[in-house]
């Protein structure tokens, strides 16, 4: 089997549990990356090889992905950030025609998710406890509300862009400045977690597994402990039943506070903590290699509770030829 890791950047411990998840299957896997620049790239070194793409952004980036695709004789395609995510999921079905699946969830609920407004309105019609949120207007518009506050962009992702204020008078000018593209939110204050969920093609939850966010780095956890909380699983039960398909790895985020979870942000992608996940006993790479092969998943729910992870930077060195040395 032959897949490719796009956007690869350094998501090097991603490719490494596909490889073990191979391994335990008895699978021989070739796993390919792409990358804007895949010379400076960790997981494009660490591939078994690697292809340049334009920006996420460019028109003819998924033209150009489908292209090494059937090239390189590429099944399965997995994303890893969000700007590549509406493209990809659009052009999902002609990739599909052409026998390459990507690991992706339908153009809507992708749409939703890269956008944070519409992603709080949706979870508060359904039901779900939400923060108030906001388009960036005078405080005219949200200045009742009693609190801290954030601003924040409305398709933003690891943590940049945003600003935390003590109330809304003192945000106001920040929200002013960013009306075009950002929101404004309750600032809640409690304790924070992802949640990692996996969704079968058919778009059934089939595994969720929260993490407490004990330590955050450019908004991805550095260290985190797995945690079996009712009010966070009953979260990711609900998910399955909104408007909207998910398929294959889905995250989100949520402050747990006074035994009540408010959601505020879902990615359509794994989540930079999905590792924790996997060594806690919920293999998503197995199971998407699984599905993807035409064999019967295990997927079950046995993981692991308070498993800790706590992450440290590691090196990758490459020669003056271009080469990588062990």
């Amino acid at each position: 089997m032959r897949m490719l890791l796009s956007s690869a950047g350094r998501r090097v411990e991603l490719l490494n549990c596909f490889r073990q998840s191979a391994a335990e299957l008895d699978v021989e896997l070739t796993i390919l990356a792409s990358d804007m620049q895949p010379a400076m790239s960790a997981a494009c070194h660490e591939a078994d090889g690697a292809f340049v793409l334009p920006p996420c952004l460019a028109p003819d980036y998924a033209e150009r992905l489908l292209e090494i695709c059937l090239r390189e004789g590429v099944s399965l395609v997995v994303p890893t950030i969000d700007t590549e995510l509406v493209a990809l999921a659009q052009a999902a079905p002609c990739f599909a025609a052409q026998g390459v699946r990507i690991c992706i969830s339908a153009p809507e609920a992708v749409g939703v998710c890269r956008d944070k407004l519409r992603t709080a309105g949706l979870l508060r019609a359904h039901g779900f406890d939400v923060p108030r949120s906001a388009p960036c207007m005078p405080v005219s518009g949200w200045g009742a509300w009693e609190g801290p506050v954030i601003v924040k962009p409305i398709d933003g992702s690891s943590s940049m862009g945003i600003g935390i204020f003590p109330d809304a008078i003192s945000a106001e000018p920040f929200a002013l400045r960013h009306q075009s593209g950002h929101l404004v939110q309750e600032f809640i204050k409690g304790e924070e977690y992802t949640v990692n969920c996996h969704f079968d093609p058919g778009g059934r939850l089939r595994s969720a597994v929260p993490h407490l966010r004990i330590a955050v780095r450019q908004g991805e956890v550095s260290k985190g402990r797995t945690a079996r909380i009712g009010v966070l699983l009953e979260a990711a039960r609900r998910l399955e039943c909104l408007p909207i398909r998910f398929a294959g790895p889905v995250c989100f985020q949520v402050i747990v506070r006074e035994g009540r979870a408010y959601l505020f942000e879902i990615n359509a992608r794994f989540g930079g903590g999905y590792p924790l996940s996997h060594r806690a006993g919920a293999p998503f790479t197995r199971w998407l290699l699984e599905e993807s092969l035409g064999r019967e998943p295990d997927y079950r729910e046995d993981w692991k509770e308070g498993l800790l992870m706590l992450r440290h930077d590691s090196s990758v060195f490459i020669g003056p030829e271009g080469e990588r040395l062990a």
